[in-house]
C-alpha cells in the first residue's frame, strides 16, 4: 500500500513538473483594471511565471474551501461538544443513583439486583 501511495505521489509531481515547464512564460499580474488605476493614480503590477499565478490560484482556492468548510461545520462541532457534556454529565448521575442504590448492602446481593 505505501508503495501505491509513492507511486501516485511521482505521478502527481511528474504532472506538476510538466505543468510548470510548459508555462514558464512571464505574465504581467495587475491590481487593478487600467481605468481605475487611472483614477486611483496607482497601478501596482508583479511579472510571475505563469505555472506560479496557476499553482497559486489552486492552493488559495484549496484554502479558502478548508476555511469555508471549517466555518459551515461549526454548529455540527458545538451541537457534538453539547452532547458530549450532556453525556458526561448524565453518566456521573447514574453513577451516583447505582452507588446510592447499593449503599449498605453486600456487593454480591447489590449485583442480583
Amino acid at each position: 500500500m505505501r508503495y501505491i501511495r509513492y507511486l501516485i505521489l511521482a505521478v502527481i509531481g511528474v504532472a506538476l513538473i510538466a505543468v510548470a515547464l510548459a508555462n514558464r512564460g512571464l505574465v504581467s499580474l495587475k491590481l487593478l483594471p487600467e481605468g481605475l488605476a487611472r483614477i486611483a493614480g496607482l497601478n501596482p503590477s508583479i511579472e510571475l511565471p505563469l505555472f506560479l499565478v496557476i499553482f497559486g490560484g489552486v492552493v488559495v482556492g484549496v484554502l479558502i474551501g478548508f476555511i469555508w468548510e471549517w466555518l459551515r461545520e461549526h454548529k455540527h462541532r458545538a451541537e457534538v461538544s453539547r452532547k458530549s457534556k450532556e453525556v458526561g454529565k448524565l453518566e456521573r448521575e447514574v453513577r451516583k443513583l447505582k452507588g446510592e442504590k447499593h449503599q449498605g448492602k453486600d456487593e454480591v446481593l447489590a449485583l442480583l439486583d
